[in-house]
């Protein structure tokens, strides 16, 4: 071995770990084991460097929970050891995501018309009807195509076996497009003798895809319809991936206060006039989509703006009232509604699940608090969590408060041993936990899913939160061909 290299150890573990099995590292990763080996320590921190250089001039930034107002927004952490998935992999996870999104699509088709499945007491009414995100005012609405979910984020994570499960779907507005591209853009710039010793699938053709599947929505059958995407402007934390969407796929980037409603069609405020909007691309919560339905306080939205909706004047993706499908009591029945609608055998499980709401159930994970993961079913972003194995007994009596108040609010999960992957902290290599984000988009009659997603890791050593607004980071995810 040339001198100042280092051998990169394999890290004793009891998680599953993406790149070792054992003592050996698994053959998809030997060229990237390789290429660890031969860089000395300095050479791993000044490639890490570089890299989150390149982010921070790039603006690519995520704002921070709990931050002070000078470090409220921050880059990325970018970790350059990439995570690689095997075709025949990827080609389960590919098929099992592409099931789930149309059966949560028919889901929100059936509960916003016939609600056959509460009907058939599959799911009880009042945990739709009670469901802050169910909107009474979609009820008998016709969406554009049909389509409620045009852009989904499914994040999969791994136990200590390899095996993948669903940790909770994401079909409001969510969030990690921009790192996916960054991630890869960077990676081809800066790492260019690892990278293109793979072959990996390419991502750049799913930006089109996305622009179609939004096209695809538009209501007047105008062959170049106008598409914006909605933003409520440069103090959202993801405002840097608004930017981004909206230039890579040729869209108008507004707020609230560039759009107007005139006779129930939504125009955008030029300096020449009104210019009619076809689409609209929100990424706002569906409270502050229009003052006039929703909150009559929000200052981001469009007054007038669902009246145009349900005259058919304008299509909005995703749909408003979509978040009552990725509750996280409602994730729990999945599983059945795939079964109901696609008559199917579901291909990817959820983690198992407890509801709050059944008392058995919640007397069962109340005597096991500090083996569980506890999550406010309205909350995503890492946001209302307790995590069992590294909370003390005060947060878990706090916990075991709030459950007992409010029961429907909570779902629980075991702690899963999250599989963990190699990232350079300081130049050397250390074990994090992550997940994976898998984006979907459905254009009305197929679900195009994004080879690769987004790694998210968890920094912190020992940690399982692996969200952005908490501190996490990410890894470019390689598809084998």
């Amino acid at each position: 071995m040339e001198s100042g290299k280092q051998s990169v150890a394999v890290p004793p573990s009891s998680f599953y770990n993406e790149m070792y099995d054992g003592g050996a590292v698994r053959p998809h990763y030997e060229r990237v084991h390789r290429q660890l080996s031969g860089m000395s320590r300095e050479e791993r921190l000044n490639r890490q460097q570089l890299m989150n250089s390149r982010l921070l001039e790039e603006g690519i930034t995520f704002t921070l929970s709990g931050a002070s107002r000078e470090a409220l927004e921050r880059t990325i952490p970018f970790d350059f050891v990439p995570r690689i998935i095997p075709a025949e992999e990827w080609s389960v996870i590919e098929k099992g995501i592409e099931q789930r999104v149309r059966a949560l699509n028919a889901f929100l088709a059936d509960i916003y018309h016939e609600q056959c499945i509460l009907k058939d007491g599959l799911i009880p009414r009042r945990m739709i009807v009670g469901n802050r995100y169910f909107r009474t005012e979609m009820m008998k609405l016709a969406v554009p195509k049909g389509v409620y979910v045009t852009a989904a984020g499914i994040d999969l994570v791994r136990d200590e076996k390899g095996d993948y499960y669903v940790l909770e779907d994401n079909l409001r507005t969510p969030s990690g497009f921009s790192y996916i591209y960054k991630s890869r853009s960077i990676m081809k710039h800066d790492f260019p003798e690892l990278f293109f010793s793979y072959k990996v699938r390419g991502i750049d053709r799913t930006l089109q895809d996305f622009h179609n599947a939004l096209k695809e929505l538009a209501p007047s059958g105008r062959s170049e319809p106008v598409i914006v995407l909605l933003t409520p402007g440069s103090y959202n934390s993801a405002y840097f991936e608004h930017t981004f969407l909206a230039q890579q796929m040729g869209l108008e980037l507004v707020e609230g206060r560039d759009l107007v409603c005139r006779d129930h069609h939504i125009y955008i405020r030029h300096m020449s006039g009104l210019k009619k909007v076809d689409v609209i691309y929100r990424r706002i919560d569906d409270d502050f989509l229009d003052p006039l339905a929703f909150r009559p306080d929000s200052l981001l939205g469009v007054a007038g703006l669902m009246n145009a909706y349900r005259f058919g004047n304008v299509a909005i993706a995703n749909a408003p009232g979509t978040g009552v499908a990725d509750d996280k009591a409602i994730y729990t029945f999945v599983p059945e509604m795939i079964r109901y609608y696609l008559n199917e055998r579901p291909i990817l499980n959820n983690v198992p699940t407890y509801l709050m709401s059944r008392p058995e159930e919640r007397e069962y994970v109340l005597e096991r608090l500090e083996q569980m993961v506890v999550k406010e079913t309205s909350l995503s972003g890492g946001y209302g969590m307790l995590v069992g194995p590294t909370s003390t007994e005060e947060e878990r009596m706090a916990f075991a408060e709030k459950i007992r108040a409010n029961p429907d609010h909570y779902i629980a999960q075991p702690a899963l041993k999250l599989s963990t992957s190699p990232v350079v902290i300081d130049g050397e290599l250390e074990e994090r936990h992550i997940d994976l984000r898998v984006f979907a988009l459905y254009d009305g009659s197929r679900v195009h899913v994004l080879p690769g997603g987004l790694t998210r890791v968890a920094m912190k050593a020992g940690s399982l939160v692996v969200n952005s607004s908490q501190g996490g980071g990410c890894k470019d995810t390689w598809v084998l061909a």
